[in-house]
């Protein structure tokens, strides 16, 4: 059976459960407690919310994992790749309780790890009831998410070619005249339009405004000569994310701009061509960080080069100064230098590559260089 909402076989879910049970031992931890969020959907392609009722899946070292679950969602569970998994579903009403059902299922002195995405509400409970400290999962899970497997890669892939679609029609939408706003709600309806499920996020930064890498959108009206960057992205329905930045210029750009943009491109171009096994997240932000210093312009990049991608917008591996993580294939991470002039403008280059054998595959295809579009 395949689940509804991820496409995938339930057998790649009861595979992922018994890697994660085989990587407790070697780590010390009892259980793992997966809390609704990347983790759970991972795990079991479940996309249920968290709320103030606890959802907890609980994945022992040894022994058949349970879904603790309030029984008014328990209908939710029907139909998806949970009905084939060994999973046993324990549901539970108001007044009962959940943190219990969890320290009696794995014992008041088992050392346990918890998903980052947890609740406080829920994190709180169990630490008192529990004799030992929690850990995080992520601990645990990193080794199984950070490799993308077929069927992940493919999602990715098509994630990157949708969000592609959307920068091709940047010319429709962005125009002197326009507020940033409107750009965006343009923009939002076209990711729709092209494959996604929704936009995660929508960057309109332009002219002084792409001098701060996380402005969003804002009333300011876009003149001819900004220099605009556009960063964008969300999920497509197997749940994997797009992400991707180009920059554009309103009428012909100024020379000096357009010179400093050329020399980012490039660098982007060779953290790209430093991607591959082997390679540390370190030596790939190096490859562009290092060519950003050469032309004077390394004062200007002021985050990391890049992150890891998947189920959530920004998860391991992080691709940043002195990074020691060995790049392996079958990773999937942005590339995205960017150079920041406060109070004038900005430009960000990003592309999402996954590691193959020998190198690495972009998704992204769209043009990297400065686009001018019409004033």
């Amino acid at each position: 059976m395949a689940d509804p909402d991820t496409g995938a076989p339930s057998a790649t879910y009861a595979a992922r459960l018994e890697s994660a049970a085989r990587l407790l031992s070697g780590q010390g931890i009892d259980a793992l407690l997966i809390t609704p969020g990347p983790d759970l959907q991972y795990l079991t392609g479940s996309t249920m919310s968290s709320f103030e009722r606890l959802t907890c899946l609980v994945v022992p070292a040894t022994g058949q994992p349970r879904m603790i679950v309030p029984r008014l969602e328990v209908a939710a569970l029907r139909g998806t790749a949970l009905d084939d998994l060994d999973v046993a579903i324990l549901p539970w009403i108001d007044g009962e309780d959940p943190h219990g059902m969890i320290v009696e299922a794995i014992g008041p002195d088992a050392r346990a790890a918890i998903a980052d995405a947890a609740p406080a509400l829920h994190v709180l409970p169990l630490q008192a009831r529990l004799g030992q400290p929690l850990a995080l999962a992520t601990d645990v899970l990193r080794e199984l998410r950070m490799i993308k497997d077929e069927a992940e890669k493919a999602a990715l892939r098509q994630a990157g070619a949708a969000i592609d679609r959307v920068h091709a029609r940047m010319g429709e939408f962005l125009r002197a005249g326009r507020t940033e706003s409107e750009v965006a709600a343009s923009i939002t309806a076209a990711i729709i339009e092209e494959g996604h499920t929704g936009a995660a996020f929508v960057i309109v930064g332009s002219g002084p405004h792409g001098a701060d890498p996380h402005h969003e959108v804002s009333e300011r009206v876009i003149a001819r000569g900004d220099i605009v960057v556009i960063d964008i992205g969300g999920p497509v329905p197997a749940g994997y994310f797009s992400d991707c930045t180009r920059t554009y210029s309103i009428g012909e750009p100024d020379p000096a701009a357009a010179e400093r943009i050329a020399i980012l491109e490039e660098a982007q171009a060779r953290a790209v061509a430093t991607a591959r096994p082997g390679a540390t997240s370190g030596q790939v932000d190096a490859a562009a960080r290092d060519h950003l210093a050469a032309h004077g312009l390394s004062e200007y990049f002021v985050h990391r080069t890049g992150h890891g991608i998947g189920l959530s917008v920004h998860e391991e591996p992080y691709i940043m100064t002195g990074g020691e993580q060995v790049l392996r294939e079958g990773m999937a991470f942005s590339i995205e230098p960017g150079i920041y002039l406060p109070g004038e403008w900005g430009a960000r280059i990003e592309d999402i590559v996954i590691l193959t054998a020998d190198g690495c595959e972009p998704v992204n295809r769209q043009p990297h260089r400065l686009t001018v579009l019409p004033g």
